[in-house]
């Protein structure tokens, strides 16, 4: 099974364009990454710039409508993401509790949606995604 482990930090939706994170943060995160790597579960990961420097497009009337950041309706933003496969939603819930996050964060563990999780008729319609998805993996 594969997992979407999503970091939101309080605070990022009104960060500066040039907000970084502190040298100790990105050491202890890369320890933590480095653990997930070892036990062979880590398929993905990346840190986001700040919502000040991103775009918005959304389609009202289905036309689309493009917003610059930051956006201030917005409560909550994501700051990074790792994607990682392991057998279970408790196994990948016992990895984001070891993350060495800061009183200010809250991972959000989202089970990636599989082909076989979907009625032959869904299936039938997304016919040549998993091809995609192989091309995408190959070229990145």
């Amino acid at each position: 099974m594969r997992f979407m482990m999503l970091m939101i930090p309080k605070g990022y939706e009104s960060a500066a364009p040039d907000a970084m994170p502190s040298a100790e943060a990105v050491a202890a995160m890369m320890k933590y990454n480095e653990s997930l790597q070892k036990a062979g579960v880590l398929l993905a990961l990346d840190g986001l710039h700040p919502p000040s420097t991103g775009a918005r497009v959304t389609f009202p009337n289905g036309k689309p409508h493009v917003t610059d950041g930051p956006f201030a309706e917005v409560k909550e933003v994501l700051g990074g993401y790792w994607m990682i496969q392991v057998r279970s939603r408790e196994e990948a819930i016992e990895w984001a509790k070891r993350c060495p996050g800061s009183a200010n964060e809250t991972i959000e563990i989202r089970q990636v949606q599989e082909m076989a999780d979907f009625p032959p008729d869904v299936q039938k319609a997304a016919a040549g995604f998993e091809e995609m998805q192989a091309y995408a993996r190959k070229t990145s």
